[in-house]
């Protein structure tokens, strides 16, 4: 392709680069961010304007900017109660102590200010991108005065933070929002519940390659990957249900089903894991592979051949100090899926969690099939 040719086009892709993104807001949430800035902003100047000694401005210009990070994306970093009132206070006095002490003219000196302040809120963990306002306001005012950092610089900003608080918090908006991740509650006493694919750790490598400032608060970051992941699953799965992919019908054993037969079942079908039923097919528990090297590691013998050997043999007399039936090695707690569930939300859990069969029931708890990993690398491979 000659350049002639392709200058146009590189010209519409550096267009098309400057186009702004739609906003993924409804009108609902415009018109909450617009009266709470206005109110906000109100509030700040009155309070102020009744408190400000005679001489000084009652309300800075970058506050006006602090209120669209207040009220417009209360979650993000930048715009946290700290980030507010320690960006602007911290950069103000970084601006007039460039007048006091730097003997430039304004233009370098308002240059030096902004990047000075900058550098101090990274250092102080305070950006805030009205700071650099703030502290270029400083300078082209001229202002020597300390007293201006504290009011209005520093009133005006709590008192906008504090009315983003109230109103945020009103109108159904977290803030301020912990930047610190939290560690997460214990599970109720037994629930059962699917870990996420990826761990802190993970995205903290991420987030430590990609290296920039995101204006995206962590924990909301890792929820809405975690939804994206999700939706993919549910459009590649559409409406596919367990019933719908399940594997039928399922090998099972019984509480008192010997040792050996169940063993032989595992390797007769190639399988993993035999469901654990009473007389009206309703799960009392699984066993597993994993179950019988367990209790074969008790055996008094040399290597896991001997060992299970052992385990399986049954014992002569009426009494054993070993197990002998299935019931006596089985996994008791038993995680386990209605038929009518959406496969969509079960690929988490096989994926990150090392499961490789999930016994489906039906009505009245009934055992009706066996959700294998199997079935779901077809599911996904054909889609819905």
């Amino acid at each position: 392709m000659s350049l002639a040719a392709s200058l146009p086009e590189r010209l519409l892709a550096l267009l098309n680069a400057l186009r702004p993104a739609p906003q993924a807001v409804n009108a609902r949430e415009r018109l909450r961010v617009v009266l709470g800035a206005g109110l906000g902003l109100l509030l700040a100047g009155l309070l102020s304007r009744a408190e400000m000694p005679a001489g000084l401005p009652w309300l800075v210009a970058p506050i006006g900017a602090s209120a669209v990070l207040v009220f417009g994306v209360p979650a993000s970093p930048l715009a946290q109660p700290w980030a507010v009132v320690g960006g602007n206070t911290l950069s103000a006095l970084v601006g007039i102590a460039c007048m006091n002490w730097l003997p430039l003219p304004a233009l370098p000196t308002a240059a030096i200010a902004v990047a000075l302040a900058i550098a101090a809120m990274f250092l102080l963990r305070c950006l805030h991108p009205p700071g650099g306002a703030a502290a270029l306001l400083m300078v082209l005012t001229a202002t020597h005065d300390w007293r201006v950092a504290v009011e209005p610089v520093a009133l005006n900003s709590l008192l906008l933070v504090l009315a983003g608080m109230a109103y945020n918090t009103l109108t159904g908006r977290r803030y301020p929002h912990a930047q610190r991740v939290q560690a997460a509650p214990p599970a109720p006493a037994g629930a059962q519940v699917a870990p996420p694919r990826f761990g802190d750790a993970e995205l903290n490598e991420v987030l430590a390659r990609y290296n920039q400032v995101l204006d995206v608060p962590r924990d909301d970051l890792a929820g809405l990957l975690h939804e994206a992941e999700l939706l993919s699953y549910r459009n590649r799965l559409g409406g596919l249900r367990c019933a719908d992919i399940m594997s039928t019908p399922v090998i099972t054993a019984e509480f008192g089903t010997p040792l050996a037969e169940a063993w032989a079942l595992l390797q007769q079908h190639r399988i993993k894991a035999l469901p654990v039923v009473d007389r009206v097919q309703r799960i009392v528990g699984i066993v597993t592979r994993a179950d019988f090297m367990r209790a074969a590691e008790a055996a008094q013998r040399e290597g896991f051949a001997g060992r299970l050997q052992t385990l399986l043999k049954p014992s002569p007399s009426t009494h054993s100090t070993k197990p002998e039936v299935v019931g006596q090695i089985m996994t008791r707690q038993v995680r386990v899926a209605s038929a009518e569930r959406a496969i969509a939300e079960l690929v988490p859990l096989f994926s990150a969690t090392g499961h490789h069969h999930l016994p489906i029931v039906g009505e009245q708890a009934r055992l009706v099939g066996i959700l294998t990993q199997s079935d779901l690398v077809k599911a996904l491979s054909h889609g819905p």
